[in-house]
């Protein structure tokens, strides 16, 4: 298995925990790996008190180079923030709910990821 093809991999089976961990919180996912012009949202969810959140995961097997939450640069948080922008335009039923940008991180072996909550704002 090329190096690309494994990394797919874990990132696509680390989306997938953070899934089920996320709706073991609460969060029902209403869209995965929502795509648009210029970047993508890895998951999308609501909570019972009606507030939006997108979800960016990030996986790192070793912190010697930076945390996993590091890898969210400004770059990729103005991408997120315009497709989450386009999520809005295509799904109106939700313009009006509160909405925040998370992070969700694993490292190593981890089972259990870091949640970090309102990790930036949008643009």
């Amino acid at each position: 298995m090329s190096r690309l093809v494994k990394l797919f991999s874990i990132g696509h089976q680390k989306e997938q925990q953070a899934k089920t961990w996320l709706s073991q919180q609460g969060i029902k996912i209403i869209a995965e790996n929502f795509l648009c012009k210029g970047g993508e949202i890895d998951l999308i969810g609501l909570t019972q008190d009606r507030q939006l959140i997108f979800f960016e995961v990030k996986y790192r097997k070793q912190t010697a180079f930076g945390h996993p939450s590091e890898m969210v640069t400004p770059q990729k948080q103005q991408r997120i923030s315009l497709c989450a922008q386009n999520f809005l335009l295509k799904q109106p039923q939700y313009q009006d709910f509160a909405m925040q940008f998370d992070v969700i991180t694993f490292t190593g072996d981890d089972e259990t990821p870091q949640w970090i909550q309102n990790a930036f704002d949008t643009y």
